[in-house]
């Protein structure tokens, strides 16, 4: 905006990248992009074009995207269309390119942003979007061969020399977490955000938009009004994007507070999107105070084309969505299926790549009759990730390596189960109750797997259960009486395993009059959540009213338990696979910090290093007595609390857990595989299963996974980890040690390894702790820097330290400012721990969020910290090996002509 605001951001960027390029602003152009591929000899063609709904200034991951282009003249598609393949000829690429422009919304003016001569983060949404498999071409492409004799793999008809025509539009709307930091700036903007998206397919607009909408996050009823913000608010929200933009916009059409030209002024976005987002809102309206008998057929069908969920009408019939279920499919009412087929059906296809439309008037294909259903992970988000995609690929590949039919609904772009030669039919449609009983009834399906794709299919076995579907694996009542935190812990006190103190939460003041009785800290947990959400501990009077309102908000329909927090307790996971209530296959890990930090934000150890053989069998009793009550078959994932002699149960997933990948790496089986036979009841015996009385795997290595965290995006978020989930990857290394292990998966995160100097500061409860590892790390070389009260504990225990000035403290202290130390890159890397009972909270986010935003290695857990002492350690005495590993190009010129197993001219 002015000169300090470009001194401000390129200070921050030039921190971590060595050069910045400065440009003019565009800002309310639009955005268009094109995919182009082009042969060796020179032929060339475009396979897909997209526009974003969002005007430029939001970055185009952070922005939702049409495609094929909505608003563009044929005279401005195919202006662009010539230049884009002028440049890649140009430029002489062969294979795939992304070229993104910007076009000037009144006049013929455009300017390239950038080009992108490889596969990018749009071409797989434009792979998924139009059929064309570009990453499969582009292979091929490179590799000599000319387009015209490439298959195109989806259709198994037609050349990939074809333009694919789409019948459909294609919507892309990103998925945020922002709620699950404190402090972050929720402007969406140039820097990208988002941590997942979502794909949607509708033969109009307003289809598309409401299906995308609603699968972003199960809660969203559609496009239309759900937060309550004020007339000021929504007018903020127009004028500077958040992730809540959309429904800003729904809301002031809804309450006809903006018309669609003051929307359009302040956003720039173009007229005819407004327009279709207005169509919906007339279809509403039109509803609107008819009971459901006054619906009939062409009305019915209105809503159904503009995208409205039977549950969107039921809300506005004041009507049950059964209701409106049955009352839909009396007037024959009901999806028809579609073909991608990347033709628009001109000519003949065989795919199995299908989405369904109130748009249509007969099926493009015959109901498979019969097979299995696996319902997909949906968007990746904080807490659902590929880790969940890996575990529903793996059901589905052993189903058909068994000889059954599979089946898949998911709408995830960015997925492998979303790829149309996983499965025999791929459904890309919403993980709904409404949608996957529609495909359930057509299809004809034997039963659905809901226990390998994370909590959105989990949350449906029970709706589904009601309505009929047969639920493959544990039975949904057991789902039941696992998730709701009320049964769940009923039931572990029944069948006599040990549990933290709990009670349900029934008013405000039976929660506080419970704290009073255990003590504090307490953890506030709602039901039916994924990754801790609204998930918290508190230690006063205040901190617990303000955790029960927001729990109560996030579980409305659950029952909210509270029970005792065990301070300093040990975590264990146990990972298993159960058949009929008997575990067939399990393995037990611990993380590294104590207990309190969320399992996804953890640093988990295998096989466990640090646990008692008593902790050991108590967990393995534990475990087989809850598989046995709750009936399990298939996977499962049981959490405990370890502290002295007691060993705890907290909480039991029935179904797969984010640790399942990891586990089946480092146990070299593949967990999913065993908990599919199990599911479908075909034999495990030959697959070599670590069973309850399995003692020794893995054996000579240890297995650690750490996780990865994008706190450098969320410009003033504070990285510090808790009960909440916050981070949005994970890496693995194996090792002879733990050490080993760690420091590798540590450096592997980006972490690097400090030269000389770090700074120290630690809550005043843990000075003594920190004693002995720091110490360690003054007798390795390193210059300690410590915080007043950090430093003088560390003096007084005879640590040389030199104390530096706290970052508020700026004026009239003569101590060197730690603040400016970070910014000047002086420190190499900062520790700093703080607790509940921490003073200078201020201070200590200052210095976590500086490190973080100059690209400084910053710990703020001590168990951490004390391993990496240890790990550092071993490593200066050269004990530890792999750190450095070279590139493959970096080896061959190491290798000598004897070690070399080809001629060097060859390729190997």
């Amino acid at each position: 905006v002015d000169e300090a605001h470009l001194r401000e951001n390129a200070k921050k960027a030039l921190a971590v990248s060595p050069q910045i390029l400065v440009e003019k602003s565009m800002l309310g152009w639009k955005e268009v992009e094109y995919e182009v591929v082009r042969d060796v000899y020179d032929n060339c063609v475009t396979v897909c074009n997209m526009e974003n709904f969002d005007p430029l200034g939001i970055h185009t991951g952070d922005s939702i995207v049409m495609a094929p282009s909505q608003t563009l003249s044929d005279e401005e598609y195919h202006m662009l269309r010539e230049t884009a393949i002028r440049v890649v000829k140009h430029l002489g690429i062969v294979g795939e390119c992304n070229i993104q422009y910007a076009l000037h919304p009144e006049s013929l003016e455009y300017c390239i942003i950038e080009v992108n001569p490889r596969l990018s983060r749009s071409s797989a949404l434009a792979s998924k979007a139009t059929g064309y498999p570009l990453a499969f071409v582009a292979a091929k492409l490179a590799l000599g061969i000319p387009l015209n004799e490439v298959q195109n793999a989806v259709t198994k008809k037609t050349q990939a020399c074809f333009e694919p025509s789409l019948d459909y539009i294609v919507t892309k709307i990103p998925r945020w977490d922002m709620t699950k930091f404190q402090g972050v700036a929720t402007n969406i903007g140039s820097a990208m955000k988002s941590v997942g998206e979502v794909m949607s397919i509708g033969r109009t607009l307003e289809e598309s938009l409401q299906k995308a909408i609603r699968m972003v996050d199960p809660s969203n009823p559609g496009y239309s009004p759900k937060f309550k913000f004020t007339h000021e608010e929504i007018l903020t929200e127009l004028a500077s994007p958040t992730d809540r933009r959309i429904f800003a916009i729904a809301q002031a059409m809804y309450e006809k507070s903006l018309s669609v030209a003051e929307i359009h002024d302040i956003t720039k976005i173009d007229h005819w999107f407004l327009r279709r987002c207005e169509n919906i809102v007339k279809t509403y309206d039109a509803m609107k105070g008819k009971s459901l008998s006054d619906i009939d057929h062409a009305m019915m069908l209105e809503a159904k084309k503009n995208g409205f969920s039977d549950k969107q009408i039921a809300e506005c019939l004041k009507c049950t969505e059964e209701d409106v279920r049955s009352k839909r499919k009396s007037f024959d009412i009901v999806p028809k299926t579609k073909q991608i087929d990347t033709l628009a059906a001109e000519y003949p296809a065989e795919t199995n790549y299908l989405y369904t439309t109130y748009h249509g008037s007969e099926d493009d294909v015959e109901s498979s009759n019969g097979g299995v259903v696996v319902l997909g992970s949906g968007a990746y988000r904080i807490g659902s990730s590929i880790e969940f995609d890996w575990c529903g690929v793996s059901a589905i590949r052993t189903l058909r390596q068994i000889g059954k039919s599979a089946t898949v609904i998911n709408y995830n772009p960015e997925t492998v189960s979303t790829d149309y030669d996983e499965c025999d039919r791929l459904y890309f449609e919403e993980l709904s109750g409404e949608r996957v009983r529609d495909i359930y009834e057509k299809d004809n399906s034997d039963g659905v797997i809901v226990s390998v794709g994370g909590q959105i299919p989990n949350g449906l076995a029970i709706p589904l259960d009601k309505a009929g579907v047969n639920i493959l694996g544990t039975p949904a009542k057991m789902i039941d009486n696992a998730e709701d935190r009320m049964k769940f812990s009923d039931m572990i006190d029944e069948i006599g395993v040990q549990q933290p103190r709990w009670r349900e939460l029934t008013s405000v003041d039976s929660a506080i009059e419970f704290a009073a009785n255990v003590g504090y800290p307490v953890l506030v947990r709602p039901s039916y959540v994924l990754s801790g959400a609204a998930m918290n501990v508190a230690w006063t009077d205040e901190q617990l009213k303000a955790c029960l309102s927001e729990a109560a908000e996030v579980s409305q329909d659950y029952p909210v338990v509270i029970s005792d927090f065990i301070e300093g307790a040990v975590e264990i996971e146990f990972d298993g696979v159960a058949k009929d209530g008997d575990i067939i296959a399990c393995a037990i890990h611990e993380h590294i910090e104590q207990a309190g930090v969320h399992s996804g934000d953890a640093t988990l150890v295998l096989p466990p290093q640090d646990l008692t053989a008593y902790q050991m069998e108590r967990v393995r009793d534990a475990a087989q007595k809850i598989a046995k009550r709750l009936n399990i078959t298939g996977p499962c994932n049981i959490q405990f609390v370890a502290k002295g002699t007691d060993v705890m149960c907290i909480e039991c997933n029935v179904r797969a857990s984010r640790s399942f990948p990891f586990v089946s790496k480092t146990m070299g089986v593949d967990f999913i595989e065993a908990a599919t036979k199990a599911i479908v009841g075909y034999d495990t015996s030959d697959m070599n299963l670590p069973t309850l009385e399995t003692r020794d795997r893995p054996k000579n290595f240890v297995g650690v996974k750490a996780p990865m965290f994008s706190f450098t995006r969320l410009r003033g978020s504070d990285p510090v980890l808790g009960v909440e989930m916050a981070s949005t990857g994970e890496v693995a290394c194996f090792g002879a040690n733990k050490e080993e292990a760690f420091l590798k998966s540590l450096l592997s995160t980006g972490f690097a390894m400090p030269k000389k100097n770090i700074l120290l500061s630690v809550q005043s409860s843990l000075e003594n702790e920190m004693t002995h590892s720091a110490y360690q790390l003054h007798e390795l070389g390193y210059n300690l820097f410590a915080t007043k009260a950090t430093g003088e504990v560390l003096q007084k225990n005879g640590v040389p330290c030199t104390i530096v000035g706290y970052p508020t403290e700026k004026d009239g202290s003569d101590l060197t400012n730690a603040l400016d130390m970070i910014r000047e890159k002086d420190i190499c890397m900062v520790v700093n721990v703080p607790t509940y009972e921490s003073k200078r909270l201020e201070d200590n986010f200052l210095m976590r969020r500086s490190a973080v935003d100059f690209g400084i290695p910053l710990m703020t857990n001590m168990n951490l910290f004390k391993v990496f002492a240890d790990a550092a350690h071993l490593h200066s005495k050269g004990e530890i090996s792999g750190l450095d590993p070279k590139k493959l190009f970096e080896h061959y010129q190491g290798e000598t002509d004897a070690d070399a197993w080809t001629d060097k001219d060859e390729f190997h």
